[in-house]
């Protein structure tokens, strides 16, 4: 089987399940704001198994803010933050547990500065860190290590790499 192939087609599954869980739980007002439970970004534990799990977050974040009319500085700097978790959870991917805070890490530095300055909450900016960092705990910590849990024993048949850590 064609690598790039099998990358490129690993990568855009991603992205489009990121996209239609952010959809859909969009439609509780969940995936924005100061209280956000980004379901979606339970996926941010996938590179552990796959690398082409970078790409598909990062293209999965920026279709679903450019689909829910996000401002501009939320499409590129939501999306970064998405990459960057992305990035750190693959390098930490060999860890138990510390590949899951690369994203609630990223997203708690960078999504306040957008609220505040793209969207003028005039929140706390601390408060801000803190709700963006409770809902990417309950993602990517809790519902994460639950879709790792699943994903697990059948992770060489889905991802199909040799990369996948023993």
């Amino acid at each position: 089987m064609n690598k790039k192939v099998l990358f490129i087609c690993q990568g855009a599954m991603i992205a489009a399940i990121y996209v239609v869980l952010t959809l859909f739980i969009n439609t509780f007002n969940l995936a924005s704001g100061a209280i956000q439970v980004r379901i979606s970004e339970a996926l941010c534990i996938l590179p552990i198994f796959t690398p082409a799990a970078i790409p598909g977050l990062f293209v999965g974040c920026l279709l679903s803010n450019i689909m829910m009319g996000s401002a501009i500085y939320d499409i590129i700097f939501g999306s970064l933050a998405t990459l960057i978790g992305a990035v750190g959870t693959y390098y930490l991917r060999k860890t138990r547990f510390l590949f899951t805070l690369p994203p609630v890490i990223a997203n708690a530095v960078i999504i306040p500065f957008v609220l505040k300055f793209a969207y003028g909450l005039t929140d706390a900016f601390w408060f801000l860190v803190a709700t963006v960092a409770a809902g990417e705990i309950i993602c990517v910590c809790i519902m994460g290590m639950i879709l790792k849990a699943a994903l697990w024993p059948e992770r060489r048949f889905i991802f199909r790499n040799e990369e996948v850590a023993a």
